[in-house]
């Protein structure tokens, strides 16, 4: 799952973002509230964590931006202040919930699961291409040849490549969209995962598989004899 991180300070905001890719969530960080809406108005995330003390705009208003311009994504509010009546301005602008620093990682990463949790409750967790089942919740692509354990970059590879199949798939756009904007990540990053895939997929015995365009990107298609 991807996320966008909203926090001024920047010890905190790294903090942070090490916990969350540790947990298998790619994250995009932002400083400030003009950044966080610009990110948030151009990409598309499964959850939005916005500190409401921010430079430049703060995130109350940043989350009353994304709300009048249609943008459902569920937004967890942080912020160092306690008072009742921040939670209600919060809720009203419609966030999905509210966190007070200081917070235990425990608490923040139960609460991302709830609310990307109840934005994805008309999503399947099983996407299912041939005869191969990538289960979103464990992180795993099974046949009935077996299963087999996937990163965090691997996942978010093959799911995109999944639900774009026979579609081609830009290396840029991979990069972009799992690595981040502001990633030094180069194009043979991506060649790197999808070598990964290749394998576990044929461990797994897939009757699909990843096949690229020189110098264009990737598609992910049933094999000839499959089809």
């Amino acid at each position: 799952m991807r996320l966008l991180l909203a926090e001024d300070e920047k010890e905190l905001s790294n903090a942070l973002t090490a916990i969350l890719k540790h947990n298998n969530y790619s994250v995009d960080q932002v400083y400030n509230g003009l950044d966080a809406r610009a990110y948030a108005l151009s990409e598309t995330y499964d959850g939005i964590i916005l500190d409401i003390m921010m430079p430049g705009m703060n995130g109350i208003d940043v989350l009353k931006c994304l709300r009048e311009t249609g943008i459902e994504t569920p937004v967890l509010l942080l912020t160092a202040k306690s008072e009742l009546d921040d939670k209600i301005q919060g809720l009203d602008s419609g966030a999905d919930d509210y966190l007070t620093k200081p917070f235990a990682m425990g608490e923040l990463l139960a609460r991302i699961r709830a609310m990307t949790r109840r934005k994805s409750e008309f999503a399947p967790n099983l996407l299912k291409m041939g005869n191969v089942t990538l289960n979103r919740e464990n992180f795993t692509i099974s046949t009935a040849e077996g299963t087999q354990k996937l990163g965090n970059k691997e996942f978010q590879v093959i799911e995109m490549l999944m639900l774009n199949h026979n579609m081609l798939i830009s290396t840029e756009r991979l990069i972009e969209k799992i690595w981040g904007y502001d990633s030094d990540a180069e194009i043979n990053v991506v060649w790197v995962y999808i070598s990964y895939l290749r394998k576990k997929l044929n461990l797994i015995k897939a009757d699909i598989e990843i096949k690229a365009s020189r110098g264009v990107g990737y598609t992910i298609e049933e094999k000839e004899a499959a089809k």
